[in-house]
């Protein structure tokens, strides 16, 4: 299992790190890196330099003073904003279909708050209900709330794809893993970041920058650019997905 291979060095940790630097620098300049060759966590980056040029914001000033396109956030800059996302593990409390839609699922989620987190998912056509009860997941916790047909959500659940899109899997964190538990993007650390507040999230556009470079690598390890997401009992893993997109 990924979990334990992630433990053990194997293809985990040891792996991630060695790639990750390269992994990021390629998203950053629109190539797309292998699945499940990045690595390490989100320090790596910054000690590992980087080829090229370099594209901050000096240099997106600059083109924007020449009327040119600006360019992107750079790796360094990305992978700086990860710690940005509020990813928690959760568990389903109880589900049900949309009154008014007949693909969305009404997604009662433990995450580790006084009250259940009320959650709208578009599950319908891959999840059968019955396998959504109970079931762990991974819940993006800092969008801000949207009415989905008359139901407000709270969040989304981060679900592994492939191309075709008729294979979805929720995420979830290894067996035992307690609803609440904010996942890390490298190595866990109890003490990460404190995430971006909803507003700033819309602001900085910190998930739309992110979520392309977030797939599964070939050990089912789910991570951004190689980055894996990670909890104290291990990685965070879709159930058969290698190499697949993650929204």
């Amino acid at each position: 299992m990924a979990a334990a291979a992630w433990r053990a060095g194997g293809r985990g940790a040891a792996a991630w790190r060695a790639g990750a630097a390269a992994g990021a620098r390629a998203a950053a300049g629109g190539g797309a890196a292998a699945p499940g060759a990045g690595g390490g966590g989100p320090r790596a980056a910054g000690r590992g330099g980087g080829g090229g040029a370099a594209r901050g914001p000096p240099a997106r000033a600059a083109a924007a003073e020449a009327g040119a396109e600006p360019a992107g956030p750079s790796a360094e800059e990305l992978q700086a904003m990860l710690p940005k996302l509020h990813v928690r593990a959760g568990r389903v409390t109880s589900v049900e279909k949309h009154p008014d839609a007949d693909s969305l699922y009404v997604e009662q989620i433990d995450v580790g708050e006084d009250e259940p987190r009320t959650i709208v998912s578009g599950l319908v056509d891959y999840v059968p209900l019955e396998e959504m009860q109970g079931r762990d997941v991974i819940v993006l916790m800092n969008l801000q709330p949207r009415n989905m047909r008359g139901v407000k959500s709270f969040g989304m659940l981060l679900c592994a794809s492939n191309d075709a899109h008729d294979v979805v899997e929720p995420l979830a964190a290894p067996p035992g893993t307690e609803p609440g538990e904010r996942v890390c993007f490298g190595e866990f650390d109890p003490e990460y970041p404190e995430p971006a507040t909803q507003n700033q999230m819309k602001k900085k556009k910190f998930w739309e920058n992110l979520q392309p470079g977030l797939r599964t690598g070939d050990d089912r390890v789910a991570g951004w650019q190689g980055v894996p997401m990670t909890v104290s009992g291990g990685a965070v893993t879709a159930a058969s997905l290698k190499g697949a997109g993650i929204s």
